[in-house]
């Protein structure tokens, strides 16, 4: 139903008139080694046992040494805004898409290979990923899913003994690194810059059919002989965008690099490059280090994704009358209400409060000047205040497991904070402190990825010891409880010394 490039021979150039190019992966020359596989993705959406993962056929298809029967791979062209520039024809650079599958429930999910070899879009990419960074992406996505946040899946991980070359922290430091391939899946990997290409280059035939088919197979909502379908299409971007970003914020998820070609046209969460957990609540957190104006900072991800929306609203200006345009415009305007009203559930969900009541928003806001101004923990303050009892809070009595609640008990408008928590909670209708606690423990995690995390499983993946990896596999599964292991290596503990000033590395 969409057009693809004619030109078959794979070499990068510019690429127009179409929606995919025909590439292949390029096979690794040495040795693979598959380091980790999520049995749900294989069990719940690709119907497959998990002791298909263990087949030579498994490793082959996985790794882009073979492609299935049939199956005709295929790189995607879209362009993009990075860091607020037109940056032109940018594409998949080192991913495949290797075919659709439609499972037992009737879902169809789009397989695709990360860092498999170059494809016209690689520029003047090698077209592989480090071991580093897929390590860093399969748990990524595993931990973003299992918090309850739409995002790409991750099936599996593998390894290779082939070397790249990279500059990881774009400091002119060139080192050897091992390149690895993730198979992500998800249900659609159409961006904002999948429609603005089209736009930027007046393909407004093709604009016009790409938009019908995404609505027809992704927008059920939306009827695709409406008139105002694009308009409707866009509210429902608009919207799901602003939940995606405020359901980010409530977990202290920093995307790192929210440029319009890495946001999902179906609002999930796609394309981990250095993105980052909070650890200290701090508003300018950026786990970027390449973005030295953080304009990807936790802070200020509600507006760039009103930028973005923009972005595409602009794309789509070409297809909409001046009515439509207006009405468009009008939607835009209505993001920030829909974002600060989604943010305002999410955050009286963390402390436990029902209803509405005057002055929510300012406990809030009390509470995260509060962590801001003593560096607080984000994720086990809040975490910390599900756990700990009326009683305890009411004596300013915080018991030394309660560490990131110690750290915030130190300013001195703590106690203040407590009190007029504690008269909020006298207002839940038939409530009781036991039931508080257990609903908030259902929407505040005790674990989360954190970078020194991440590094530390990295660390020893480059040393062939994929324990760390595993067991990070297994705790973020269940974030909201408590497991003996975790608790063992630190994962609900103060940040330890030797990660206080960790770098999170850019080149993948």
């Amino acid at each position: 139903m969409l057009p693809v490039d004619p030109v078959k021979e794979n070499y990068v150039r510019k690429v127009k008139n179409c929606v995919f190019s025909i590439a292949f992966p390029t096979p690794f020359k040495s040795r693979v080694r598959l380091v980790a596989v999520s049995k749900e993705v294989l069990e719940d959406i690709l119907d497959l046992d998990l002791s298909v993962s263990e087949t030579d056929d498994f490793i082959q298809l996985v790794s882009g040494e073979k492609i299935l029967f049939g199956s005709v791979p295929l790189a995607h062209r879209y362009g993009g805004h990075q860091f607020g520039i037109w940056a032109d024809q940018l594409g998949d650079g080192r991913a495949h898409l290797i075919g659709i599958y439609m499972n037992r429930k009737g879902e169809k999910w789009e397989l695709q290979l990360k860092g498999s070899g170059k494809t016209p879009y690689s520029r003047h990419g090698d077209g592989r990923a480090v071991l580093r960074s897929s390590v860093r992406e399969f748990l990524g996505s595993e931990a973003v899913h299992h918090l309850g946040i739409p995002t790409s899946r991750a099936a599996s991980l593998v390894v290779s003994d082939d070397e790249v070359w990279r500059d990881q922290f774009y400091d002119g430091n060139v080192v050897k690194e091992r390149a690895a391939v993730v198979l992500r899946v998800a249900k659609s990997w159409f961006r904002i810059g999948s429609l603005e290409i089209l736009a930027h280059y007046g393909e407004l035939d093709l604009l016009r059919t790409l938009l019908d088919f995404i609505i027809q197979e992704h927008f059920p909502s939306v009827d695709v002989g409406e008139p105002n379908r694009y308009v409707d299409f866009f509210s429902v971007v608009v919207s799901e965008t602003a939940q995606l970003i405020a359901l980010w914020t409530s977990v202290g998820f920093a995307h790192g690099v929210c440029n319009t070609d890495n946001f999902s046209l179906l609002s999930i969460t796609i394309d981990y490059g250095p993105f980052g957990f909070m650890e200290a609540y701090n508003p300018d957190f950026v786990p970027n280090t390449s973005d030295d104006e953080r304009r990807y900072k936790i802070g200020n991800q509600a507006n760039i994704g009103m930028f973005n929306l923009n972005k595409l609203s602009q794309a789509l200006n070409p297809l909409l009358d001046p009515r439509q345009k207006q009405l468009a415009a009008l939607i835009l305007e209505g993001y920030p209400d829909l974002y600060y009203t989604r943010f305002r559930e999410l955050f009286k969900a963390k402390l436990g409060l029902l209803g509405e009541r005057k002055g929510d928003e300012d406990l809030i806001a009390f509470l995260l000047h509060l962590m801001e101004k003593t560096a607080a923990d984000f994720t086990m303050t809040f975490r910390q205040l599900s756990e700990i009892t009326q009683s305890q809070l009411q004596e300013l009595n915080i018991p030394q497991q309660f560490w990131a609640l110690q750290t915030i008990s130190k300013h001195e408008l703590f106690p203040a904070w407590v009190s007029q928590y504690l008269l909020r909670l006298k207002s839940n209708m038939n409530d009781s402190d036991s039931e508080r606690r257990k609903r908030m423990m259902t929407v505040n995690p005790r674990y989360v990825l954190k970078n020194w995390m991440a590094e530390s499983a990295v660390r020893k993946a480059e040393r062939n010891d994929f324990s760390e990896v595993r067991l990070l596999q297994q705790v973020l599964q269940h974030p909201f409880q408590k497991h003996s292991t975790a608790e063992k290596a630190g994962y609900a503990s103060p940040t330890p010394s030797w990660a206080k000033n960790l770098r999170v590395s850019c080149s993948s």
